[in-house]
């Protein structure tokens, strides 16, 4: 990075749900303290592990060890409850006063975080969304199927939805607390739709949102989580929003 950022009194703590990701976690947590050590930033991971049955949360442990029960917070649960939950889950045990989401599948890269802050600062933006479909963005890893069925489901998402950004179903994301507090207690969708929903939510209740470019790898580790009954799941959840608001 060419400076760095000056926190300003601000700290930002990222929520990490996982499942089965015991051989991305170290990986993605190394790059995330470094990001935010090389830069000057204050911060904490809060992981939010469902019962993986791989030994995630052990592994978590180990390394909540290695960065500081300060830094690597751990909240685990007791199954696999969703994603949304794990967000709300997670937000009642951060203290920053924005909050980053990501995933931990490597899927998403930290080194994209500082330019997340300095977009945020340009007009005190309420929430910055990550895009694979802006100059500059991308996505790596994937097929022409998978991509087919990403772009198909943002651009029917775009024409029904209307949200003001490219990527609705992006999960890279950096909020103000209370506005990401605000936003999932009016959240009613589950699984994949819920990213969704947060940000139809977001134009609904006049939260400004700006749009940087990222780019999107596909997973090294473990298996894929979307499946048919996950792309049956979103277009039920895109109908119900659809007509619900």
């Amino acid at each position: 990075m060419d400076q760095k950022l000056s926190t300003s009194g601000n700290k930002y703590s990222v929520l990490l749900p996982t499942y089965n990701e015991r051989d991305n976690l170290p990986i993605i947590i190394r790059l995330l303290t470094k990001t935010f050590e090389d830069n000057g930033i204050n911060y904490e991971v809060i992981i939010i592990d469902d019962a993986s049955p791989d030994g995630t949360l052990e592994v978590a442990k180990s390394l909540q060890g290695i960065y500081g029960e300060d830094k690597i917070i751990l909240r685990p649960r007791s199954g696999k409850l969703g994603l949304g939950t794990a967000y709300i889950h997670g937000i009642k045990n951060a203290t920053g006063n924005f909050v980053i989401i990501m995933d931990a599948d490597m899927s998403h890269h930290p080194k994209y975080i500082p330019d997340f802050i300095r977009k945020q600062r340009e007009k005190d933006y309420d929430i910055v969304t990550g895009s694979r479909y802006i100059s500059g963005g991308g996505v790596y890893g994937w097929d022409l199927k998978r991509k087919m069925i990403s772009r198909g489901a943002n651009l029917l998402a775009d024409i029904l939805l209307n949200p003001g950004v490219t990527d609705l179903t992006g999960s890279f994301r950096l909020y103000k607390t209370y506005v990401l507090k605000d936003i999932i207690e009016a959240t009613v969708s589950k699984g994949y739709v819920f990213q969704m929903e947060m940000m139809v939510r977001a134009r609904q209740f006049n939260f400004t949102v700006a749009e940087i470019p990222i780019t999107f790898v596909d997973r090294v580790f473990g298996e894929s989580k979307l499946g048919a009954g996950e792309i049956v799941g979103y277009l039920k959840g895109l109908y119900t929003l659809f007509v619900s608001i």
